[in-house]
C-alpha cells in the first residue's frame, strides 16, 4: 500500500464526483420515462443497503486493500483470481468512462478530431495524476469540487430564469404502476452510478478516521442521488421524456437551451467543464484503483511504475471497446449491467460478507 491517507471530507467530495461521473452525462432511467427521476431516487436508497455490505467487508479489515482480503476470506488461490478479476473489471469501466468523455468532446466542440487524440490528451493527464498518489487527486478534488457546483448552481439559476422549465413534462407521475420504476432501479440505477463504487473499498484503508467511513459513504451517495434527481427533472422537465430519451447527452441539450434577455446563450461550452471535471475524476479512483490493486497483488514495491502500460492498455481499450456510441451505450446498459455490474458490485461482495461473517463470528467464539 502506498504511505498515505486522506480525511473524511476528502473521501466524501471524491464520492460525489466519482458518482457524478459520467451519469451527468447519458439518459440514465429513461425506461422509465417521465418517472426517471423516481428510479434514481429508488436506486439511491436502496444502494445503501450495498455500501454497509462494502463497509461491514472493510471493518473487518481496516487496514489491507481487497486485494488481500479477498485472499484471506476465500484462500489465497480463489481469492488472488477474484482480485485479479476485480481489477480487469476496474480497468474495463476506465476504458468506457474514457469512451464517454471523448465521445461528448467531439460532438459538442472538436468534431474534425480523432477520437484517438481527445482520450490520449485526457488519459496523459490522469497518469500524470495517478502517479502523483490518492493525496494528490483528493486535494485536486477539493478544489474542483467548488468550481463544479458553481457551475451547477448558476447553470440552475439561468435555466430557471430562461423560463425553459414545463413541468407538465413530469405528468402523470407513476402512469403504468411502480413496477416499470423498480425495474429500472434493481437492473440499472442501482449498479450504475450507486454499486460503482465499489471501487472506494480499495481507498478506504487510506482513510484518517475509519470510524468515519460509513457516515461519508451514506451522506456522500444521498447527496449524489439528490443532485442527479434534480439533474433529471430538470431534463425532463426542458426536454421533455422523448428528447431526453434520444439525446445522446440530455444534460448539454438542456444547457444548450439556455436563452437569457437574448444575449446570454450557447452556454455548452461553459458547462462540458463541469462534465469533464466529473469524468475525470471517475476515471482517476477507477484507475488509481487498477494500479493499487495490481501493486498489491503482485507485490510490486512501485505502483507508480504501472500507471503507463495501464494507460496504454486503457487507450487502446477505450477506442476498440465498441464500433460506435450507440453500440457503446447498448453494451454499456444492456450487456454489461448483467454480465458484469450484478455478480461484481452485488452477487459477490455478498458471499464475501456471508463467508468474512461466520469466519469472524468462528474466531470470537475460540
Amino acid at each position: 500500500m502506498e504511505k498515505a491517507k486522506i480525511s473524511a471530507s476528502q473521501l466524501f467530495i471524491l464520492m460525489i464526483l466519482f458518482e457524478l461521473g459520467s451519469s451527468l452525462l447519458l439518459p440514465i432511467a429513461m425506461d422509465a420515462k417521465q418517472d426517471a427521476w423516481l428510479a434514481i431516487l429508488l436506486g439511491m436508497v436502496f444502494s445503501f443497503v450495498l455500501f454497509l455490505i462494502y463497509h461491514k467487508l472493510y471493518s473487518y479489515y481496516p487496514d489491507i486493500l481487497p486485494t488481500k482480503y479477498m485472499q484471506k476470506i476465500l484462500g489465497k488461490a480463489i481469492g488472488s483470481v477474484l482480485a485479479f478479476l476485480y481489477i480487469f473489471y476496474f480497468i474495463y469501466d476506465v476504458a468506457r468512462v474514457l469512451r464517454d468523455i471523448g465521445e461528448m468532446l467531439l460532438t459538442f466542440a472538436y468534431p474534425d478530431t480523432p477520437l484517438f487524440i481527445a482520450n490520449a490528451l485526457l488519459i496523459l493527464v490522469i497518469i500524470y495524476t495517478v502517479r502523483k498518489g490518492i493525496e494528490v487527486i483528493a486535494r485536486s478534488g477539493e478544489i474542483f469540487f467548488i468550481i463544479m457546483y458553481i457551475l451547477a448552481i448558476t447553470g440552475f439559476i439561468l435555466i430557471v430564469c430562461s423560463g425553459l422549465i414545463d413541468f407538465k413534462n413530469l405528468q402523470p407521475v407513476l402512469e403504468k404502476g411502480i413496477s416499470p420504476v423498480l425495474n429500472v432501479t434493481f437492473t440499472q440505477i442501482l449498479y450504475f452510478p450507486f454499486g460503482e463504487a465499489i471501487v472506494f473499498t480499495m481507498i478506504l484503508p487510506y482513510l484518517k478516521n475509519p470510524k468515519k467511513a460509513k457516515i461519508t459513504m451514506l451522506c456522500a451517495t444521498g447527496l449524489t442521488g439528490i443532485n442527479l434527481t434534480i439533474t433529471m427533472l430538470i431534463n425532463i422537465s426542458v426536454l421533455g421524456v422523448g428528447l431526453t430519451a434520444r439525446s445522446q447527452f440530455p444534460l448539454l441539450s438542456t444547457v444548450q437551451s439556455i436563452q437569457v434577455a437574448d444575449f446570454l446563450e450557447r452556454l455548452d461550452v461553459f458547462f462540458m467543464l463541469a462534465l469533464v471535471i466529473g469524468g475525470f475524476f471517475k476515471i482517476s479512483v477507477l484507475f488509481y484503483a487498477a494500479v493499487i490493486g495490481t501493486a498489491n497483488l503482485f507485490k510490486i514495491k512501485s505502483p507508480s511504475q504501472l500507471s503507463y502500460p495501464f494507460g496504454i492498455i486503457i487507450l487502446f481499450m477505450s477506442l476498440t471497446i465498441s464500433s460506435n456510441f450507440q453500440e457503446h451505450l447498448h453494451e454499456g446498459i444492456g450487456i454489461e449491467m448483467f454480465v458484469l455490474h450484478i455478480p461484481f458490485l452485488v452477487i459477490i461482495p455478498i458471499l464475501l460478507f456471508l463467508v468474512a461473517f461466520l469466519k469472524n463470528r468462528k474466531e470470537q467464539r475460540e
